[in-house]
């Protein structure tokens, strides 16, 4: 087995506790060999199966096929440094993220690409965990706004002495005329209030000028 590709600690710094299994595919005989951890990540116990080319594309997610056949065959052919991150299904038929990284192994003779070495590393626990991030920071700012066009409709129900469902209606009128999103008037409108200015300023905020119609 070659050295560690650069590429693994890349995909390590994903995330701690990923499981990293090791590969070897001999390009003459078409034969794999696959680490107890390889076996793992694919959702077999160590020797379960004989791994085949077939096999390995087979579990591969139907979108993400052609690009790993594509990165494969790329690579026995020049046996540079590869890196390819791809869903797979495997044999208990859960979707997992893997990265798979390698490089060729050259003939010392013939300096012909006789194999592909290198590492595959499961990452679904990261890819999920920054998913999960993703989404709560949506919530977050879905809250947020939530939050700023609720104050911006109490300002505006005071000022003008209206009720809430008449204030949130001023205010996507406000949005409509100046072709600015609900969400941000209604943060300007908060801004002014926390800002001290006076009720005159927020009528002004809430009056936005209309272009005259031309004359004649």
């Amino acid at each position: 087995m070659t050295a560690e590709p650069l590429e693994i600690e890349r995909a390590l710094t994903l995330g701690l506790n990923h499981v990293v299994g090791r590969y070897r595919y001999n390009l003459a005989t078409q034969a794999w060999w696959w680490s107890d951890e390889t076996f793992q990540i694919h959702g077999f116990e160590p020797g379960e199966v004989v791994v085949t080319t077939a096999l390995i594309l087979a579990h591969k997610h139907p979108d993400d096929r052609a690009r790993v056949s594509r990165v494969l065959a790329n690579a026995a052919v020049t046996g540079k440094p590869f890196s390819s991150v791809h869903r797979i299904m495997d044999a208990r038929g859960r979707e997992r993220t893997l990265t798979v990284v390698g490089q060729g192994s050259r003939d010392p003779e013939t300096r012909q690409v006789g194999a592909l070495v290198g590492y595959f590393v499961d990452v679904t626990a990261a890819v999920k965990a920054h998913a999960n991030e993703v989404a709560n920071e949506s919530i977050r700012a879905s809250a947020a706004t939530r939050a700023s066009i609720e104050q911006a409709k109490g300002v505006i129900a005071f000022v003008l002495n209206i009720d809430a469902e008449e204030a949130f209606e001023r205010l996507r009128s406000i949005s409509n005329d100046t072709n600015v999103a609900v969400r941000d008037v209604a943060q300007q409108i908060v801004e002014l209030a926390r800002s001290g200015g006076s009720t005159a300023d927020v009528v002004a905020a809430l009056t936005p000028s209309r272009p005259r119609p031309p004359v004649g």
